[in-house]
């Protein structure tokens, strides 16, 4: 009975010492927008705020245009300027598919094949006018708009919403429009 109450406490001890030593509690699952009308999605977006991203070092006036494939893939079509607004526009193509056919929320893409990134729409206006993106590991997060600006107080309304759902924003980067 003893060994049965130390081995418990020991299992107890490591328990709790792993999950200190990870640094952060639990965070709920990251949530998605109820359903979204894939052809009203489509079309251009403008990037107003972003996480920091290896692929768009140093871009601004970075927009993205989807457009749907006859196998109901969405092509994703993103154009970056280097450093500055007077650059030529760089494209990236890549392809889109809904994991998640129950709301379209869900979407994997990807710009190399085999490899894939998670595409989740965390928020959307019900006129489709902004959208906020993320990934389920909360590493990924962009802020895109129908027009190339938005009211900074509302954009800062949404960095300190999703700040408070455990996304670390304190390295978002604010893009400068170029139209």
């Amino acid at each position: 009975m003893k060994i049965t109450h130390i081995l418990i406490g020991i299992i107890v001890l490591l328990h709790t010492s792993a999950a200190f030593a990870m640094g952060k509690p639990s965070l709920p699952p990251v949530e998605v927008v109820k359903n979204v009308d894939l052809n009203r999605y489509l079309g251009k977006w403008y990037e107003i705020a972003r996480l920091p991203q290896i692929f768009e070092r140093d871009c601004v006036g970075v927009t993205a245009e989807y457009s749907l494939r006859s196998d109901g893939k969405i092509i994703v079509n993103n154009t970056c300027r280097k450093s500055s607004c007077d650059s030529p526009g760089k494209s990236a193509l890549g392809v889109a598919r809904v994991v998640d056919t129950q709301n379209n929320s869900k979407l994997k893409v990807s710009f190399f094949w085999p490899f894939e990134g998670d595409y989740w729409i965390l928020d959307l206006d019900p006129k489709y006018q902004y959208a906020v993106v993320g990934s389920p590991d909360r590493k990924s997060f962009w802020i895109l708009s129908r027009t190339p600006t938005m009211a900074n107080e509302f954009v800062d309304w949404l960095i300190a919403l999703f700040q408070e759902s455990g996304f670390d924003l304190s390295k978002i980067i604010k893009t400068q429009p170029c139209e």
